[in-house]
């Protein structure tokens, strides 16, 4: 087969091109490069993989036949909500839209990579897809999180409207190697800091949870939802709940680092608690991560201590 990986050059993206490769598809991977990395892509045989610096906002023009269309591309991180939130909104509304024409233009099948985040801070534990959220419309994290939940609502008319045949992934927290060291997510933020021998920070008491999925699972389960013929939104990452304050004392004994905790004030609208009930993915196409956190952890340190660049 051969897929189009919007925003392939990024942190999940990369990590899927390379395993379509591997699975002997070819790929063509867009990325504009504003958060996602050439680098990430350096080994990839040229005779299967293409890349095309483009912005999905603008006019793509895509010769030959496309299978798949996966729609990874944009900014994802905290830090990006506040410096690049036009961005984020175009990707998700006006990239969405160009990417759905063009899997309807190809009679590809189109996957959004939609998140956990379009619950908010939940008022239901854990989350299945039924849910429909707690979410502040104008707080630090909307550009991010309603731009999402608008594309969740593009896919689904363009299935009813025009017969394009869509999948929707609700994407939990998801990590390991080629994640930016300063993309403001915890663990990447962690890891660095012990490996620097620097203080950690944590927002709030360290009490809160969240359910942390390594790369590789994640990019399994994008792969199985594809193929499963779900045209519903699906929740994909790993159900097993870890405190910050937990994962704070992982990741400093796998980096051998005895640095303080240093606490802040809670992040506004951060939720206390995100977990995925998988119940879905597991009953329909039979996944569930396989990567327990410590064994994940350890590859992820070791990628930052070495090809990090740490």
């Amino acid at each position: 087969m051969r897929f189009l990986t919007a925003g392939g050059a990024g942190f999940i993206g990369s990590h899927l091109t390379r395993k379509l490769i591997l699975r002997g598809h070819a790929v063509v991977c867009v990325d504009n490069l504003i958060t996602g990395r050439k680098e990430n892509l350096a080994d990839l045989p040229g005779d299967a993989f293409t890349f095309v610096q483009a912005d999905i906002n603008g006019p793509l023009d895509i010769g030959g036949d496309i299978d798949g269309i996966i729609h990874l591309a944009s900014p994802a991180s905290p830090v990006d909500f506040g410096t690049l939130a036009l961005e984020i909104i175009n990707a998700n509304t006006a990239g969405t839209r160009n990417l759905l024409n063009l899997a309807r233009e190809k009679r590809a099948v189109f996957l959004f990579a939609s998140t956990s985040e379009v619950y908010g801070d939940p008022l239901v534990h854990p989350q299945d897809e039924n849910y429909r959220g707690n979410v502040h419309t104008t707080g630090p994290r909307s550009p991010y999180d309603e731009s999402k939940r608008f594309g969740e609502t593009l896919t689904y008319v363009y299935n009813k409207k025009f017969g394009v045949d869509v999948r929707i992934a609700r994407i939990f927290n998801t990590y390991g190697p080629c994640m930016r060291a300063d993309d403001g997510r915890v663990i990447p933020s962690f890891i660095t800091a012990a490996l620097k021998r620097e203080p950690l920070i944590i927002h709030s008491d360290g009490k809160q949870t969240r359910s942390f999925c390594y790369v590789d699972d994640m990019t399994d389960g994008l792969l199985k939802l594809f193929y499963s013929g779900l045209t519903c939104p699906v929740n994909l990452g790993n159900p097993w709940e870890c405190s910050i304050n937990d994962l704070a004392g992982k990741i400093m004994e796998l980096c051998g680092s005895s640095v303080p905790l240093k606490y802040k004030e809670a992040q506004e609208d951060d939720p206390r608690r995100r977990c995925p009930d998988i119940s879905l993915a597991k009953k329909e196409f039979g996944w569930e991560p396989e990567v327990d956190l410590e064994e994940g952890l350890r590859r992820t340190v070791e990628w930052f201590a070495g090809w990090g660049g740490i």
